[in-house]
């Protein structure tokens, strides 16, 4: 089955020598500045506070410490305004801070909360952290900001790779939850 090309940048369509980064070795990385969530996905988080927070870092239970004040529109996001999560100073992850959500083992909270409750590891995932390291276009598609520059990025989600891969291919699982449909990868 192929979804709309229509939201997606043709970009996704070409084949690039990267690869994925590999978790353990990132640590994270891409947590660095916190994340901008939908209010509509904020009100979500905080409405299952109790479920999500027994898997906070300790200290940072309380839901009140989980955003700051900082809000802005977002023609992208559902509600139309994005709230930034908390930034903590962390001397050992990558840049010296962290989204507050990340925890000690670098897994977001978000996502182990929701597969401990049994649903979508991204039930609770902010959209530009599902989206990462893709970005939207001005038009609003999904697509990837130029290779050279990612792959030169010591945080960056990608990294070269000897063969050519489409990239449609490498980011399928994201295409997938957020277009909703299955991805035709002939297209690549």
């Amino acid at each position: 089955m192929s979804f709309d090309l229509n939201k997606i940048n043709p970009r996704l369509l070409k084949s690039e020598p990267i690869q994925r980064c590999n978790f353990s070795n990132c640590k994270a990385a891409c947590c660095v500045f916190g994340a901008w969530v939908d209010d509509f996905h904020k009100k979500e988080i905080l409405s299952n506070s109790i479920l999500i927070s027994q898997h906070m870092r300790k200290g940072y239970e309380k839901p009140s410490s989980w955003f700051n004040e900082l809000s802005e529109p977002d023609q992208h996001s559902l509600s139309g305004t994005v709230t930034h999560t908390t930034v903590l100073d962390n001397p050992d992850h990558y840049g010296g801070t962290a989204c507050i959500f990340m925890r000690e083992d670098h897994k977001c909270t978000l996502q182990v909360a929701s597969e401990v409750n049994g649903d979508h590891p991204w039930r609770f995932k902010p959209f530009y952290c599902i989206l990462h390291p893709l970005d939207l276009d001005e038009q609003g598609r999904i697509t990837l900001d130029e290779t050279k520059e990612l792959v030169n990025e010591p945080a960056s989600c990608v990294r070269k790779a000897e063969h050519k891969t489409p990239l449609i291919e490498i980011f399928s699982e994201e295409l997938e939850y957020l277009l909703g449909k299955r991805i035709n990868k002939k297209n690549g």
